[in-house]
Order: C-alpha cells, then structure tokens, then sequence
C-alpha cells in the first residue's frame, strides 16, 4: 500500500535559521518559504536525490508545530510521509484495521499540491504519519 519516503519533517524554532544551515553548511538546496495556513505552517523543502526534508515553523500561536516546540525547544523530528496511489483507499484500509486519522478523516491538500492524511502516531509506532496521494 505504501510507496516511497516522501519527507521527513523536522519542527524548527527558526525557520530561517536552518534553512541556511542546510543551504550553507550542508550544500543542499532549499526552496523558498511556504506558508500553509491551513496547516498552521510554513515550509522549506531540502531537496536531496532520494527523498525531501521539510523543515517547519508555527504559523500562528494555535500551530500544532508550536505546541511541539514548546515541548521540544530545539525542534526534532516531526513526522514521516509516505506516498500512496489512492489516499482514499489507504485511509479505509487503516481504518478498518484500527488505525485513527486526525481531523474530521477527510484528505486536505498539503505543501505539494496533493491531498494528505495525518495518522496517530499512537498507531504507528509512537510516529507521526502523514500519508500523500501521488
């Protein structure tokens, strides 16, 4: 049912900060700032040949980001994501099997255009999990 790693995010108090870092120090290149307020996020994408890293920054004091980092001050991993054909059919099997989907369970359309659902990370293995149509 899963495909690729998608990204792995990673929750950072300074979103300018590590982009530059990752730009800079590790050689990578970055994009431009996202705002997602819809998610409560903006996002950089650091591109690498077999996969992304997104690094996130709240949006907003109601951010599920900024509740991470208030528990996580330095930042951490957030979350991984995994490509799926057909997101529907990926939420209605994991379901079936016990798996919750946060929000009201419907996709929403994420960073990259496609729609996106966020597993419990209970149910994966102390993971957040986002899953991505492609």
């Amino acid at each position: 049912m899963i495909g690729r790693l998608n990204h792995v995010a990673l929750a950072v108090p300074d979103l300018t900060e590590a982009a530059e870092r990752y730009r800079t120090a590790l050689g990578a290149s970055v994009s431009e700032p996202q705002p997602l307020p819809e998610h409560g996020v903006t996002a950089v994408f650091v591109e690498l040949d077999n996969t992304k890293i997104e690094l996130l920054e709240p949006l907003g004091a109601d951010s599920p980001i900024a509740a991470f980092l208030a528990k996580n001050p330095r930042g951490g991993m957030h979350h991984v994501c995994y490509e799926v054909s057909d997101i529907r059919a990926a939420r209605d099997r994991l379901v079936a099997s016990g798996a919750r989907v946060l929000g009201d369970g419907e996709p929403k359309i994420g960073a990259h255009g496609k729609p996106v659902l966020f597993l419990h990370p209970s149910d994966v293995f102390g993971t957040l999990t986002e899953l991505e149509e492609v």
